[in-house]
């Protein structure tokens, strides 16, 4: 039975909260006050917490400085989308034969994938760029989508092969007896089970499939209408200046597809990341 926490044991555990919060929230909310602040007063000195000429003029002004900005944010959110598509059909799969089969070379090829998960995009660009261009897939969605299901999908693996393991076999053992066959039983008995699982697992590899955009469009694209959030803001830096409060609400604009998922599956995460906690 778990021990009854102390006032002061309470009040250090809230303490912890509120300090990594503020960590982990400040950056975003100090993109928030320097979208709202006029450009000729983001670097003035000293610094002003709050100022009184807040304006909301550049979530209306970067459309015309960025026309193409809507464009940029459906490629990000499509990009990702299909990253993640993509992944959680090679990772299902591959996750359940980890996680329930036995085959030589199994802690090997695992090991394998861990390893993969080591290097960054940055050391497989020449590689992957020739690839690309001896398939043809320059300058098309494609040459974003295929890196990224190739460095996510070991992630997915990993993840989703850990809650698989936790499904008891006697469930998939009854499916058996009936004589279903492994495929059906992965279908109808094992997926519906690990739906909190899935799920953390596909906003995992869609929030990664998000981030690693960047490195990938600039490399392997260079049609404009092609390009995705990270690489279209660019956009906002111009000659002789950077019009950085527009930058930031570009910014907090694209992550709001982001936010959305998370606010609409939070009840399925929660579950998903607790699974197993407690041993029954």
């Amino acid at each position: 039975m778990m021990d009854k926490y102390t006032k002061l044991q309470m009040a250090g555990i809230y303490l912890a909260i509120t300090v990594f919060l503020i960590f982990i929230l400040l950056p975003f909310f100090e993109m928030f006050m320097a979208s709202l602040r006029p450009l000729n007063h983001l670097f003035r000195s000293p610094y002003q917490f709050w100022s009184d000429d807040f304006s909301f003029q550049a979530y209306s002004d970067m459309w015309e400085t960025v026309p193409l900005l809507g464009r940029y944010i459906f490629n990000s959110v499509f990009i990702a989308t299909s990253v993640t598509l993509i992944t959680m059909v090679f990772v299902v799969p591959a996750a359940y034969a980890y996680a329930r089969l036995d085959f030589p070379f199994k802690n090997g090829s695992l090991a394998i994938f861990l390893g993969v998960n080591m290097f960054t995009g940055a050391v497989l660009l020449i590689p992957l760029y020739r690839v690309l261009r001896s398939m043809s897939l320059l300058n098309t969605y494609w040459a974003m989508i295929i890196p990224g299901v190739a460095f996510l999908i070991p992630t997915g693996i990993w993840l989703l092969r850990s809650y698989l393991e936790k499904i008891p076999r006697e469930l998939e053992e009854a499916a058996f007896v009936d004589g279903a066959s492994r495929m059906y039983t992965l279908r109808r008995v094992v997926l519906p089970l690990a739906t909190p699982g899935l799920i953390v697992v596909g906003t995992a590899v869609f929030i990664g499939a998000y981030a690693q955009q960047f490195l990938f469009a600039i490399t392997f694209n260079q049609q404009r209408e092609l390009q995705p959030l990270p690489a279209g803001l660019f956009e906002f830096i111009g000659y002789q200046d950077v019009t950085w409060n527009q930058m930031m609400a570009a910014a907090l604009t694209g992550i709001l597809p982001v936010m959305v998922i998370f606010l609409f599956l939070q009840k399925y995460l929660v579950a998903g990341l607790t699974a197993g906690a407690v041993k029954e």
